[in-house]
């Protein structure tokens, strides 16, 4: 299984974008079916917070590297997504 580390904030328009684009490609692709998903509140875990280099949410990181900051599209999602299965 592939995890994909989301920093996110609960009232971030940008998160719930993002979150539900990554819901739909998962739908979509059953080659992502082998991803999870572990979304972070960057207000509840300030430890993780402080210790990854980031400014924005969402911000999506696989395998501790930094792949998508800031406004999401369904081709930078996609683009993680493909990342995390090393494609």
């Amino acid at each position: 299984m592939k995890k994909i580390l989301m920093m996110i904030l609960p009232n971030c328009p940008f998160c719930k974008q993002a979150d539900q684009m990554i819901e739909e490609l998962l739908a979509e692709n059953p080659a992502y079916r082998d991803i999870s998903i572990e979304r972070v509140d960057e207000q509840k875990d300030t430890e993780l917070a402080e210790s990854l280099d980031y400014y924005y949410v969402p911000c999506l990181f696989v395998d501790g590297k930094k792949l998508l900051e800031g406004v999401p599209t369904k081709e930078k999602v996609q683009a993680v997504l493909d990342a995390a299965l090393d494609k």
